[in-house]
């Protein structure tokens, strides 16, 4: 391929990649966002923060890339978050998946002791235990209260939050979390990376971001 074509399959790449985002931004608005729901214009992205599971192992949010994710930000003795906890674990147990998890990172000093404790008492089932004693991540997630949660998309972007508790295994919840689960974002990724492909002709590479593009109207 020569230099003219070169810059001519960049900027189909850049326009189809483009495209792609305003048409999935498009998408998004479509759907209908639950009232305590905060979406961003475009995804932000998430500082990086560590927690412990129950084991006492670091965990850290790059473990769940590929996955849309709800992070909740508690603690025990939160009397919202103690609310909403269950219906947290309802969520997960709707919509727990290899595309979705419920991450709760709470930040009791306390240690996993209280936590264990709480899940026994109020019967959660099917949420992990996470634990930041130091609370670091409210203050890196920019959490002005407890609970804080945020909607962060496969590539670890949030995407949205929610400021206080909610119904999150409602019906208008489960079915927005579902439209966002159902979103290829890597498929955007793709296209605007494939300009690394030299062997791709300009009219082959827009004719097959066309059709990604249609297929995802169609869904």
């Amino acid at each position: 391929m020569n230099g003219v074509g070169r810059i001519a399959l960049r900027s189909v790449t850049r326009f189809t990649a483009a495209a792609a985002v305003a048409l999935l931004a498009q998408h998004v608005a479509a759907q209908e966002v639950p009232k305590n729901f905060v979406m961003h214009p475009a995804p932000k992205a998430v500082p990086a923060i560590t927690f412990e599971d129950e084991t006492g192992a670091s965990r850290s949010l790059a473990e769940f890339t590929g996955k849309v994710i709800v992070l909740n930000i508690w603690a025990t003795w939160c009397v919202p978050c103690r609310r909403e906890m269950p219906a947290l674990d309802r969520l997960q147990s709707i919509l727990g998946s290899n595309d979705f998890a419920v991450v709760p990172v709470s930040i009791d000093r306390g240690g996993i002791g209280a936590v264990k404790k709480f899940y026994t008492e109020v019967e959660i089932k099917n949420l992990r235990i996470y634990l930041d004693v130091s609370g670091r991540a409210v203050r890196r997630l920019d959490a002005v209260g407890l609970p804080t949660t945020l909607i962060l998309d496969r590539n670890g972007q949030e995407i949205g939050r929610v400021v206080g508790p909610d119904e999150w295994d409602a019906p208008e919840i489960t079915e927005f979390l579902k439209s966002i689960i159902a979103r290829k974002v890597d498929s955007i990724e793709r296209v605007a990376h494939s300009s690394d492909d030299r062997h791709e002709s300009t009219p082959g590479l827009l004719a097959r971001g066309l059709r990604w593009l249609k297929a995802l109207v169609a869904k």
